[in-house]
């Protein structure tokens, strides 16, 4: 079944938010993700904190299904792909030769984030600190004084909503009229309240929603409805 995705406009830019936290823009054959955090497990056990070391490949096949999904022309990576400086040099080879799998024959992006501000170099892909496409700014962290559209990632947004046997807690997309914030889709992410002061910042005048993470669809949820942690 072809799980039901929800929309959001920024302007008169109409994108498709998927249950997996990811945005497609259709009109530019356009994929955005955010805070891949490739090699996360590797870092932590380099720390001697033992995870099962499986999270690069699970967003691999993440990053799989939704290329599947959406057939894009460009994929672009809004920072934190790479969990610290030397992760891609970390990626195993049978992940190194699925990621450039990914990549064949499509645009592909790299924006840098505070985790990769000095992004692997052997990889493919093209490079940058930030980028704009038909007046949206695409960057890692968003920026409160911007006055433009802007989709961004870096705060990994998550929602507590109320339900029938009491609260989930969810990755989702917080977003507006003019900004977007994206979840971390990173298998290893963790993240954030949207009540969390962070978030205030970006939507100091309107009310923003919540566009909740299901296991099949994408719910939109009023701030105002979504608990604290």
């Amino acid at each position: 079944m072809q799980p039901a995705s929800a929309h959001l406009s920024l302007g008169a830019a109409q994108f498709v938010a998927d249950p997996m936290g990811a945005l497609f823009w259709p009109d530019q054959h356009l994929l955005i993700v955010a805070d891949l955090h490739f090699e996360k497990g590797s870092a932590y056990a380099a720390r001697r904190i033992f995870l099962p070391p499986y999270d690069t490949r699970a967003t691999l096949m993440a990053l799989a299904a939704l290329i599947a999904r959406y057939a894009p022309r460009r994929v672009l990576a809004l920072g934190d792909s790479f969990h610290d400086g030397d992760a891609g040099d970390r990626l195993l080879p049978r992940d190194r030769a699925a990621l450039a799998a990914l990549q064949n024959r499509r645009d592909w992006i790299w924006v840098a984030g505070n985790h990769d501000p000095v992004l692997p170099s052997n990889l493919g892909g093209d490079r940058c600190q930030e980028m704009k496409i038909c007046g949206i700014t695409f960057r890692h962290a968003a920026d409160p004084a911007c006055k433009d559209y802007e989709i961004a990632g870096h705060l990994h947004p998550v929602a507590r909503v109320a339900g029938s046997a009491g609260s989930v807690r969810r990755r989702c997309f917080v977003a507006d009229n003019r900004r977007c914030i994206l979840p971390a889709l990173g298998a290893y992410a963790g993240g954030l309240n949207l009540l969390d002061e962070a978030f205030a910042a970006l939507f100091p005048l309107t009310e923003c929603f919540a566009h909740v993470l299901g296991r099949d669809r994408v719910y939109r949820i009023a701030q105002h409805r979504c608990l604290p942690d």
